[in-house]
Parts: C-alpha cells; sequence; structure tokens
C-alpha cells in the first residue's frame, strides 16, 4: 500500500486540508521524516510521544491527532468569536498540527527496544530540525514558523495566531500527562 495512503488512514486529518499543493508537501515531509529515521507506519503508534515521561502511555500517533484536532477545535472557536481581529488559516492549523513534532521523527531512534534520542536527536530538538525538513520541502513560512516556535524555542519570540493555537494544543495534551505519570 502507497505511504500516502497508509499515512490518511492513520492520519485522517491529511484529507482536512483542502489546498492540494499544501497536502501534498506535508505527505512529502512526513515520507522524507520517515525514511531519514527509519521508521515503518507500524511504528507510529509504538514510538512515544515524548522521552520526558517515563514509559510513557500515548503514541506519537495519538498525540499527533489530539494536538491537531484540539487544535482544529480551537480554531473554530475563536474564528467564531474574532474573526474581525485576526484571521487564521485553518489549512496551516491542519497541517501544523500534524507536522509539529514532525523532527521527532528523527530526533528518536529505538535502542535494544527502548526509545532514545538519536545522534541527530542530541544535537538539534525536533522544533529545529522539523523547521528544517519544512522548508526542505517548499512548506509556507507560516508552517515553518508553527514548527519551529510551538515549544520552548519559541518561548519569548512572536508566535502568529496559528502558532499560539498549536503551542498550546500541544501542551494542553501534554501537561496532563504529565502530571498524572
Amino acid at each position: 500500500m502507497e505511504l500516502t495512503h497508509q499515512l490518511t488512514e492513520l492520519f485522517p486529518e491529511f484529507d482536512l486540508i483542502e489546498d492540494k499543493s499544501l497536502r501534498e508537501k506535508t505527505f512529502s515531509c512526513w515520507a522524507e521524516a520517515m525514511q531519514i529515521g527509519g521508521w515503518k507506519t507500524e511504528d507510529l503508534d509504538e514510538i512515544p510521544f515524548t522521552l520526558l515521561i517515563p514509559n510513557c502511555p500515548v503514541s506519537f500517533r495519538e498525540h499527533v491527532r489530539s494536538v491537531t484536532q484540539t487544535a482544529i477545535a480551537t480554531a473554530g472557536v475563536l474564528v467564531e468569536f474574532y474573526s474581525r481581529q485576526y484571521t487564521v488559516n485553518v489549512d496551516y492549523i491542519v497541517a501544523g498540527g500534524l507536522l509539529h513534532d514532525i523532527g521527532k521523527l528523527l530526533e528518536y531512534r529505538r535502542e535494544d527496544g527502548r526509545f532514545v534520542k538519536s545522534e541527530k536527536g542530541k544535537l538539534l530538538r525536533h522544533p529545529f530540525s522539523g523547521a528544517g525538513l519544512a522548508m526542505k520541502h517548499g512548506l509556507p513560512d507560516t508552517i515553518v514558523h508553527i514548527i519551529a516556535t510551538h515549544a520552548k524555542e519559541g518561548d519569548g519570540s512572536y508566535r502568529c495566531p496559528e502558532s499560539v493555537i498549536i503551542h498550546h494544543a500541544d501542551f494542553m495534551n501534554f501537561e496532563p500527562l504529565k502530571k498524572q505519570v
């Protein structure tokens, strides 16, 4: 089965990206990250979404989907109430949600059945490697910005509305788990 089809089955949110070129570039970025990291689609349910929570009970795929869905729902509310103050590009929200942690596919590796930081990951955290990968695939600057600023690396700097949404959606999904484990 073709990788694009496999990814769409695992992440139905890809089909929510209306801009065909943006959707194709998002797929392309995913494909290269998986290839560089040596991952198969079945690994996406085994890779923990974070190494900061010992024995993390949430997979990379679950986290990416949950952040994306949280961001989509949040964007809908903000558009309803604040559309006169600022705009939100929902395609960028979906692509940004799907790609916010794409660098983790480069940052992590499997060693003796455990997931650990790769050599790349020791040098560059996922916001940096993910942003570089997104640039390579011609994704819009706003998507690169979302990836680069979604984590602590973006603290203290400007975040566009889409990045603010992804940042908070990510931490809404991370913080409660961190506190429970």
